[in-house]
């Protein structure tokens, strides 16, 4: 059987993975290249062995075995084959395998790459690579596994077992439960997979990372060698958290699209430490400072990549993006620590090797600006950390407070609940220093720079940029802080614009090429740097819809008769009918008529429902959105009399520039990563010197 076949590759994947992990270790540490051979291969057959894995849950999905209990909580009769395979990941159990098998395909990638140069890093990038995965593969197996299958006794008491107990006979329901409706709408059927690969992507620069620890290579090869691979991941990841944000914004009807829910702030959270890693990796290549600091930033990323992975599967935090609560939790736990504490110890180990040969001899110089961008990214880290983590850590002392009594008499201790208020200001302000330092880090220069050149490089766009705020306030803005907000983006797109402009003037002049001619062989040459540039004026894009959503966004709720009107600033909306049927697909629409005009002009029309999914007896919200560049109004039919159709109740949203959010988050980010990670003909080899003691002692003799 088919089933058997996944379930079976999916075993022999674990076994290969700890011999592998267990040969590279093994020929490091006798010098045997071969065995580090051996172990290369078994790394390269994961994948296929998870391929078949994978295709084989697929099969059970599209053609429907209830008889397994993975397939029938999230696939019913009625969905069709599209979302039947999706569904993969609508579930724990499948979820997993899709991490998995990703991995493998990473892991694969990697080792397809040509490793003269860098043998000594071989055998410890399997190493890590493969426990992480042989982690993943153990909780398949052994905590959730998807090829379990139910199992009935004669007299009719089902349970669920890998293989057939005695005197039972397979037992398949004839429908499933179907997909969660909140997971059908594209954002979520695209976000966790883009999610997924960002996180499996860091995998690779923290497994380098670690075998550069190991082998003593105090040099920047390794950064070099994962550079495309940070990069990746981090585009896969801000897509992924993007997506989320669409997807929230989309289905769940509240008119927001970021509410700092503790998964989605835990997948935030390797985005930070991310994002000041690859700035930082920078300065490493440029100067040969700030070696110990790259460490423990990839360090603290992959340790959040597994945190949020783990956040969302063990049920501890309360979340709409999380699953119901298993026995993962426990067992990611004592992952995340013992990766961390090894992690540490080495980096503790190799701390005098990893000392900078130069000095930091400016507070202006551009790597001074990029420490404090780091700075400040970490800096949101930990307020994102501590209101994740601080619920979990009062609800456990509670938890184990209750359990002696001599002490819960005098008092109780209970669960402390963050609400999104905490994250309010320090998100403001910190999100401005980034944004600041975007803008002042390109006009200094690197090595020595101080106040005065860094001044007279910013007077020009200084200036430039105060013209925006007369201009706002004629406009009729009076809130300081969007004021100061978009003066902010306002400077940093206007250093960023010039940066182009300066460069490709001078290339024209010295080359008599055509301005645009200019730009294009000017940013082909150094893809990384006009590739940063571009995410930029993304992120800029993306802090002028956040400011004008959150500063101005108005909403009203009324019960209205049909023919009846709401009033929201600029528009009105008149309630013409509501109709309710149901559809071919097991669901009851309940869908209004909304007319909408505009300073009394009719712009058209928009269609909320609300879909009710029989199979799943479970509701999703639609609002009807009419978006443009300026705003969008967002309408959600909150409740409604079924028996009568001549009254309901309606949510109203005027967001203000939420579009730019979604052009620079899927588009200009997209265009500024890909461009930067653009392959790039590779450098020569550098020299490195020899491993010192530590190798020697994980090595033998």
């Amino acid at each position: 059987m088919l089933a058997d076949l996944g379930y079976g590759s999916l075993i022999i994947t674990l076994f290969i993975s700890i011999y592998g992990a267990s040969a590279a270790y093994f020929g490091s540490r006798r010098g045997k290249p071969a065995w580090v051979d051996s172990a290369r291969n078994a790394m390269l057959l994961t994948f296929p062995l998870l391929t078949i894995t994978t295709l084989s849950l697929l099969y059970l999905l599209v053609n429907a075995h209830y008889e397994f209990p993975f397939v029938s909580q999230v696939i019913s009769n009625t969905m069709p084959a599209t979302l039947r395979i999706t569904a993969l990941w609508a579930g724990q159990a499948g979820s997993l395998i899709l991490w998995s098998w990703l991995m493998s395909a990473f892991a694969c990638a990697v080792m397809l790459r040509k490793w003269d140069r860098d043998r000594e890093f071989l055998p410890w990038v399997i190493v890590v690579t493969l426990v992480t995965l042989a982690f993943f593969l153990i909780i398949s197996i052994f905590v959730e596994n998807p090829f379990l299958r139910y199992w009935q006794s004669p007299a009719g008491s089902v349970v669920t077992a890998m293989f057939q107990p005695g005197g039972m006979q397979l037992f398949a329901p004839l429908n499933g439960n179907g997909m969660d409706p909140l997971l059908r709408h594209p954002g979520m059927i695209l976000h966790p997979p883009m999610l997924y690969l960002g996180y499996v992507s860091f995998v690779i620069p923290y497994a380098f990372a670690i075998a550069s620890l190991v082998t003593g290579r105090s040099d920047d090869r390794w950064i070099r060698i994962t550079r495309r691979w940070a990069l990746v991941a981090w585009l896969f990841l801000s897509l992924g958290l993007v997506l989320g944000m669409w997807w929230s914004y989309g289905v769940l009807g509240w008119g927001g699209y970021w509410n700092w829910d503790p998964v989605e702030t835990a997948s935030f959270m390797p985005w930070l430490t991310g994002t000041a890693f690859l700035h930082s990796v920078m300065i490493q290549e440029k100067r040969g400072i700030l070696k110990q600091w790259n460490m423990l930033l990839i360090i603290l990323t992959y340790c959040a990549v597994i945190l949020g992975t783990f956040l969302t599967r063990s049920g501890i935090a309360s979340s709409v993006h999380a699953f119901l609560q298993s026995a993962l939790g426990p067992l990611f736990f004592i992952f995340i620590g013992l990766t961390f504490i090894f992690s540490l110890w080495l980096l503790i180990k190799r701390w005098n090797d990893l000392k900078s040969t130069t000095e930091m001899t400016s507070l202006f110089s551009r790597e001074a600006l990029f420490l404090l961008n780091n700075l400040l990214f970490v800096g949101f880290f930990v307020v994102c950390f501590w209101g994740v983590m601080f619920p979990i850590i009062t609800d456990a002392v509670g938890s184990i407070w209750q359990k002696l009594p001599a002490l819960s008499n005098l008092f109780t201790i209970q669960k402390i609940d963050i609400r999104s208020d905490y994250y309010t200001l320090p998100a403001a302000l910190l999100s401005a220093g980034l944004i600041l330092l975007m803008g002042l880090a390109p006009l200094s220069a690197w090595k020595s720079s101080t106040f005065k050149t860094l001044a007279r490089a910013a007077i020009k766009p200084f200036a430039a940029s105060l013209l925006l705020v007369p201009i706002l306030l004629l406009g009729g803005m009076r809130s300081w802080v969007a004021i100061l907000g978009f003066w902010i983006c306002g400077f940093a797109t206007l250093v960023t614009l010039n940066e182009f402009w300066r460069a490709a003037r001078a290339r024209h002049r010295a080359q008599g090429e055509s301005l645009p001619v200019a730009l294009w062989r000017l940013a082909g040459k150094n893809r990384r740097r006009y590739g940063g540039y571009i995410v930029h004026i993304g992120v800029v894009l993306m802090a002028i819809g956040i400011i004008g959503t959150k500063v101005y966004t108005t909403e009203t709720q009324q019960t209205i008769s049909q023919g009846g009107e709401i009033t929201l600033g600029q528009y009105t909306v008149q309630f013409e009918s509501l109709s309710a049927f149901n559809t071919s697909d097991g669901r009851n629409i309940a869908r209004a008529v909304i007319r909408v005009s505009k300073n009394g002009a009719y712009v058209g029309e928009l269609y909320p429902r609300r879909d009710y999914y029989y199979e799943s007896q479970q509701a999703v919200t639609i609002p009807g959105v009419r978006s443009t560049l300026a705003d969008d109004l967002y309408i959600v039919l909150a409740d409604w009399q079924p028996l009568s159709t001549t009254s309901a109740t309606f949510k109203v949203y005027h967001n203000p520039l939420v579009n730019w959010l979604w052009i620079g988050g899927f588009f200009v980010f997209t265009l500024g990563m890909l461009w930067a990670a653009w392959p790039e003909r590779e450098s020569q080899a550098i020299p490195f010197r020899k491993p010192v003691q530590l190798t020697r002692e994980m090595n033998g003799p």
